[in-house]
């Protein structure tokens, strides 16, 4: 595994001294790994990457054992070239950034991790804004949540921006849920929660990392401004 292959790592869900998470299955054929995790973020995944001429068999045979609900993601060319050779495979939709940094960014004032109370105001944002995240409060595999809250005179009340700790694993931490209000967007604490979540999980897994579309030009600066640099990575399904 290379130090490129973060995406790998968060599959397999390892925690401190264990070995791979619940379900977790690792398939490798010469530079080829796969790495199969079941309800990783909303869907079960299977994390690739290798030579394509070796991740064609592997893949093939991973499916054939994992079933038809796992999605292999990956760099787009090598997602391109796994939809090329292999039947009944097609493509998952438009790319997305894998972004990751290995840096702390030092975690900035005016953010906390939430209570009790501060996570029910955050569901309430994700109601009103991203009611499509995978990443919600009191969802599985979402440890905690970082929010900022509105300033004196700040016509938003409450929390204002959240992001969280989520599907996190040894050697690479993850951030999800990234949201704002609408009447804070672009006063910085989108950057804010990030920068807090960000430099928290580098100090403890080493790494951090987010998916985040390929077109969202807004969301991709902001983890630039923290550090974070993209791959473009692509998707697969097998066709039903």
């Amino acid at each position: 595994m290379s130090a490129q292959d973060g995406h790998l790592l968060w599959a397999e869900q390892r925690r401190e001294g264990d070995g791979p998470g619940p379900g977790v299955r690792i398939f490798r054929h010469g530079s080829a790994t796969a790495v199969a995790g079941p309800g990783l973020s909303g869907r079960d995944r299977l994390a690739v990457a290798g030579d394509p001429q070796d991740a064609l068999p592997l893949v093939r045979r991973a499916l054939r054992e994992v079933g038809p609900t796992y999605r292999p993601f990956g760099d787009a060319r090598l997602i391109d070239a796994l939809v090329r050779g292999t039947p009944g495979l097609v493509s998952g939709g438009a790319g997305f950034l894998w972004m990751e940094t290995a840096t702390a960014p030092g975690p900035p004032c005016g953010v906390h991790w939430l209570d009790h109370d501060g996570e029910r105001a955050a569901a309430a944002l994700f109601d009103r804004c991203f009611p499509d995240s995978y990443a919600q409060p009191g969802r599985p595999g979402v440890r905690r949540w970082a929010g900022a809250r509105a300033g004196e005179g700040d016509g938003a009340a409450g929390v204002v921006a959240v992001a969280a700790d989520a599907w996190s694993a040894a050697g690479c931490g993850f951030m999800a849920g990234v949201v704002t209000h609408p009447r804070a967007r672009g006063r910085g604490p989108a950057a804010a929660v990030s920068a807090f979540v960000v430099d928290a999980l580098v100090r403890r897994h080493g790494r951090a990392a987010l998916m985040v579309d390929a077109d969202n030009k807004p969301a991709i600066a902001v983890y630039e401004r923290v550090g974070m640099r993209g791959r473009l990575f692509g998707a697969a399904a097998v066709r039903r």
